[in-house]
C-alpha cells in the first residue's frame, strides 16, 4: 500500500540500514565516475533496483510512485508484461538482435502496427526511416529530409521548442544561438507574448508567421519545413490550441512548407489520442516518434509523405537503427494502447486530474496556472507576492480565451483588452497623442497616460516564476514517495507524466503526495 501523505518513502521488508550502505556506495561512484552534464540523477538521488508499472523500489528499500516514466517514454510503466513477453518471445527464438536496416519478420510486424495507428491521411502514403536510438536523431532526419525535398535551408521552429541535444535539433529549440532557424511565437495563455492569451493571442501568433512569411523584407527566406510540437512539454506543458494548430497547417500547405510534427513525447496515447495531431485533425507531412514507440527500449523514426521521399541511399544511417528487442517492445506497447483504448483512458483521467488540481490552486495563490492535455500535465508555479495574478486554466470571467484557446488552460485577458485603439485625432487630446499608423492613411493610434477602460488590467498579469519552489515541492515530493520532473522555461513546472495505466487510485495517491508536499514547501519556514 502507498505511505499515507507527508510519509516518507515505503521501506520493503529487508532491513533499511544494509539497504541504505549500498544506496550511498553507489550514489557516492555515481557521483565520482559520470559527467557533470547528468542531470535528473541530480534531483532524483534514487538507486532503482525493481519496478514494476508505476512503482519503482530503491537500492534503500524504498518504494516511489513514478510520475516520470522515462520522461514520458513507459506508456505501460515499468515492466509491463506484454512487453517482457514480447523481449523474451525474441530471446528465445534465436532471431538476430542486430542487423542494421536489414528486414526481419519483427520489423515488418512493427511497422505494420505503426502505420495501422498513423492518421490516414498520412498511413495512405507513408514511408518510415529507422534512425539512430534517440529522438534527436530521428529530429535531424527530418530536417536532413526536408532539406533534401525542397532544396531549401532555413527552418521555422518556435519559442519555448525542445527538440534534442544534437547540433540540428537544438538550432531548432528554444535555447538555441547562431542558428538557421528563424523563431516563431508559441501561443500560450499564462505568459502569452502578445499579452492577450486564448484565442486572440494564438491569432495574434498565426498572423505573425503568415507575414513574416510573406513579407518580401522580413529577412527570412522560404524555409525547408516547419517543426513544432502539438504539446510543449519542455517548454512548460503548453498545448497548442487546435484552431492554431490548423492555421499553422493551413499556412505551410499553402506555401509549400513540409510541416514536421514532433510527437516524441506527445505520442501513443500520451495525450488522450493516439497522436496529438489527432485533435486538431491536422496531418503532417512528417512525423517525427521516439520514446513510447519502443516499449522502454531506444527506437526512433521518421515517418514522412511518399511525394518527401526524394534522397539518396545512405543519406541517413545509423548502427543501431535496426533494434530488434525494441521493435518487439513496441509492436506490443503500440497494439496495446491501441485495443485497450488508452488514450481515450487517458483522456478522461487526465480531465479528472487537472479537474483536481484547479481545486488545489483554488487553495494555493503560488500555483499560477495548471494545464496540460490527458496525462501530460503541469503546475506552474510562481511567486504570488510579486505583482500579477494566477490563472488555474478554469473559466474565468475575467479572462479572455474564446475560440482558438488552448486546450487544458483557461482563458487569460478580458476580451476587450488592447493597447492600442484605432480613433481619428482630437484636436483636445489632452494628455494623449494621436500617433498616425504607416499605411493606414487617416487612422491613428491613441497613446495616452491614463490607460482608460481598454487596458490591460495589471491585477492580469502574471506572476513571476518561482523556480526555488519548484525544486522544492520536487524534493518534498520525493520525501514522499513521488517521482516528478521540472520543467518549463525557469524549471518552475511541475511535471506529471504518468503511465497510461495508473489506476484511479493510484492516481489519488499522486495528487495527494503533491499536494501535501506543495503545502509543506510552500510553507513560511517558521510557521
Amino acid at each position: 500500500m502507498p505511505p499515507t501523505p507527508g510519509a516518507p518513502a515505503e521501506h520493503s521488508g529487508a532491513h533499511p540500514a544494509a539497504h541504505s550502505a549500498a544506496h550511498e556506495g553507489i550514489l557516492r561512484r555515481q557521483s565520482a565516475r559520470e559527467s557533470a552534464a547528468r542531470t535528473y540523477a541530480r534531483a532524483l538521488p534514487i538507486v532503482p533496483v525493481r519496478a514494476r508499472g508505476l512503482t519503482i523500489e530503491g537500492a534503500d528499500g524504498r518504494r516511489y510512485l513514478d510520475c516520470l516514466s522515462g520522461a514520458g517514454t513507459l506508456a505501460l510503466g515499468h515492466n509491463h508484461p506484454v512487453v517482457l513477453e514480447a523481449i523474451r518471445k525474441v530471446l528465445d527464438s534465436g532471431a538476430p538482435l542486430h542487423v542494421l536496416d536489414l528486414a526481419t519478420p519483427v520489423k515488418d510486424d512493427f511497422t505494420t502496427e505503426l502505420f495501422r495507428t498513423l492518421p490516414p491521411g498520412l498511413a495512405d502514403r507513408a514511408r518510415i526511416q529507422f534512425c539512430g536510438p534517440a529522438g534527436t536523431d530521428a529530429v535531424e532526419a527530418a530536417l536532413k529530409l526536408v532539406r533534401a525535398a525542397t532544396g531549401r535551408d532555413g527552418m521555422l521552429a518556435f519559442t519555448g521548442a525542445y527538440h534534442g541535444m544534437t547540433a540540428g535539433a537544438l538550432e531548432a529549440s528554444g535555447g538555441a544561438r547562431d542558428v538557421r532557424v528563424a523563431r516563431l511565437p508559441f501561443p500560450q495563455d499564462y505568459r502569452c507574448p502578445f499579452g492577450l492569451g486564448g484565442g486572440r493571442g494564438a491569432e495574434l501568433s498565426a498572423r505573425w508567421t503568415e507575414n513574416l512569411l510573406d513579407d518580401t523584407k522580413s529577412g527570412v527566406p522560404a524555409p525547408a519545413g516547419m517543426i513544432l510540437e502539438p504539446v510543449q512539454g519542455e517548454g512548460g506543458v503548453l498545448p497548442a490550441p487546435d484552431t492554431w494548430l490548423r492555421r499553422m497547417r493551413e499556412i505551410t500547405a499553402a506555401r509549400g512548407i513540409p510541416l514536421i510534427a514532433d510527437e516524441v513525447q506527445t505520442g501513443v496515447g500520451r495525450t488522450g489520442a493516439f497522436w496529438a495531431v489527432e485533435h486538431s485533425g491536422v496531418v503532417p507531412d512528417v512525423m517525427v516518434l521516439s520514446k513510447a514507440i519502443g516499449g522502454s527500449l531506444p527506437l526512433a523514426v521518421v515517418v514522412y509523405r511518399d511525394d518527401l521521399d526524394v534522397w539518396p541511399p545512405g543519406s541517413h544511417a545509423g548502427t543501431f537503427r535496426g533494434n530488434q528487442l525494441a521493435m518487439a517492445a513496441g509492436t506490443a506497447t503500440l497494439a496495446y494502447v491501441r485495443e485497450n483504448g488508452l488514450a481515450e483512458r487517458a483522456a478522461t483521467l487526465g480531465a479528472r486530474m487537472l479537474a483536481q488540481l484547479r481545486s488545489l490552486a483554488a487553495e494555493h495563490p503560488c500555483i499560477g496556472e495548471v494545464r496540460g492535455r490527458g496525462l501530460m500535465i503541469g503546475v506552474e508555479l510562481v511567486d504570488p507576492t510579486t505583482g500579477g495574478a494566477g490563472s488555474t486554466g478554469g473559466e474565468d470571467p475575467t479572462r479572455g480565451g474564446g475560440e482558438g484557446a488552448a486546450p487544458g488552460v483557461g482563458p487569460r485577458l478580458p476580451s476587450n483588452a488592447a493597447s492600442l485603439s484605432t480613433a481619428a485625432p482630437a484636436s483636445n487630446a489632452g494628455p494623449a497623442s494621436a500617433v498616425p499608423i504607416p499605411g493606414q492613411g487617416k487612422a491613428y493610434a491613441q497613446v495616452s497616460a491614463d490607460p482608460g477602460p481598454d487596458a490591460l488590467p495589471r491585477a492580469t498579469q502574471p506572476h513571476p516564476p518561482a523556480p526555488e519552489l519548484a525544486v522544492a515541492v520536487q524534493r518534498e515530493c520525493l520525501r514522499r514517495g513521488l517521482i516528478v520532473e521540472l520543467g518549463g522555461r525557469h524549471s518552475s513546472v511541475v511535471r506529471l507524466l504518468p503511465p497510461l495505466t495508473i489506476t484511479d487510485e493510484q492516481a489519488a495517491a499522486v495528487l495527494d503526495r503533491l499536494a501535501d508536499a506543495l503545502a509543506s514547501a510552500a510553507r513560511p519556514p517558521h510557521a
